[in-house]
């Protein structure tokens, strides 16, 4: 399982904190669920474009969708069918994933069945792979 440096486990949520967002890689602002969850690629090593849920979806350039989960896999939930909007995490490996939720405000880690139970949550969109990113 990828381990998640302590600096990460201090963000706080704050929904204008977007993908595109000026100085996105001052976590001491803040972060929505996307901007946080790039900035993790990033401290790995990957950079991938400013996506918002939908458009991280369809893309088909810089990602992939996949079934088999590989840690740094970007996982998509949310309380509909719909990538619009969807809530996205950090695959860990060993069925965990992190992520930012507003309803917690700092980052945690669930168990990826566990995102099921929430209802802001139920529908798991699925899972992308970066397969092509700009190296830090």
């Amino acid at each position: 399982m990828i381990q998640i440096p302590k600096k990460f486990f201090q963000v706080h949520y704050i929904a204008a904190r977007i993908p595109g967002v000026e100085d996105p890689s001052n976590l001491d602002k803040g972060a929505n669920c996307q901007l946080f969850a790039y900035e993790v690629l990033k401290h790995f090593g990957h950079v991938i474009p400013n996506f918002r849920s939908s458009d991280l979806w369809e893309d088909e350039t810089c990602t992939v969708k996949v079934d088999v989960f590989l840690p740094l896999d970007l996982m998509l939930y949310h309380r509909k069918l719909e990538s619009y909007g969807a809530h996205v995490g950090l695959y860990l490996g060993d069925g965990k994933v992190i992520h930012l939720a507003q309803t917690v405000g700092k980052p945690e880690i669930m168990d990826h069945d566990d995102f099921a139970l929430q209802e802001k949550y139920a529908y798991f969109i699925g899972a992308k792979r970066l397969i092509r990113g700009v190296q830090k």
